[in-house]
């Protein structure tokens, strides 16, 4: 359904790029515009309930929504904390570790359960509607590390958006969190395209059966390229309005 969009993917950043460096004043525009779409997508992934008026209502002016829970409201302040956390890492180092991933559950997680923010899950689990068995929560630690250890070798060998949809389908196969796992993989996709110069992508809800499809061919039938795709016509999409509104701004 998805076809590989790098080509396409590498002539729109070559636009984009065509305008860099960006004032800091557009900059800042474009990453407040990406961090509510982004908070809210992520979350309704995983059926969050607030729409996206309702998350932007809750970043910007720190109000509550009536009526909704409360869960859903630390969801969103936990998520945005994490986007800019993605930001802060880019401008200080370009490589990807252990403790990143730990620190980016620990962000997204911490108002939630602050004993199990940053922690490997300590018990096994299912997931719902799925074939593909989770990793036993004895195996994460190592499973981790192994990941970890391809992370350099990956990122030298595949395209950044092939190497971010890797990262991504990884961290999500392995399970490693209790609960967060889909959010931080889709943050870890995101600090890897932000460091290779790309912008930040999101996965709207519309396209979530597909979303599931995509993982679980790579999960189930060893089809990594059927994510790849995906991953890389979210990518195409998110370059054409980042581009868009660049051209607005200018």
């Amino acid at each position: 359904m998805y076809k590989n969009r790098l080509q396409d993917i590498d002539e729109l950043k070559l636009k984009i790029d065509s305008y860099r460096p960006l004032s800091e004043n557009i900059l800042n525009q474009i990453k407040a515009y990406f961090k509510i779409s982004f908070t809210y997508t992520s979350n309704a992934l995983e059926g969050n309930t607030l729409s996206l008026s309702e998350t932007k209502i809750i970043i910007e002016d720190g109000i509550t929504i009536g009526g909704k829970p409360v869960k859903d409201h630390l969801e969103v302040i936990g998520q945005a904390n994490a986007y800019d956390f993605l930001f802060d890492v880019t401008q200080k180092e370009q490589n990807i570790t252990e403790q990143t991933i730990l620190r980016l559950h620990q962000i997204l997680y911490c108002n939630i359960n602050e004993n199990k923010a940053g922690q490997y899950r300590d018990c096994n689990v299912l997931i719902t509607g799925s074939e593909y068995d989770l990793p036993k929560y004895d195996k994460i630690p190592e499973l981790m590390k192994n990941f970890c250890s391809e992370i350099s070798d990956k990122k030298n060998s595949l395209h950044p958006v092939e190497y971010s949809a890797w990262l991504h389908e990884r961290l999500v196969s392995i399970h490693p969190f209790i609960d967060g796992n889909g959010r931080t993989a889709r943050l870890l996709m995101n600090l890897a395209l932000l460091q290779a110069g790309y912008n930040i992508i999101t996965i709207p809800p519309v396209v979530r059966n597909d979303y599931i499809h995509a993982l679980q061919e790579a999960q189930l039938n060893s089809n990594i390229q059927c994510f790849y795709n995906f991953i890389s016509e979210m990518v195409y999409e998110a370059q054409k309005e980042y581009l868009r509104i660049i051209e607005k701004l200018n």
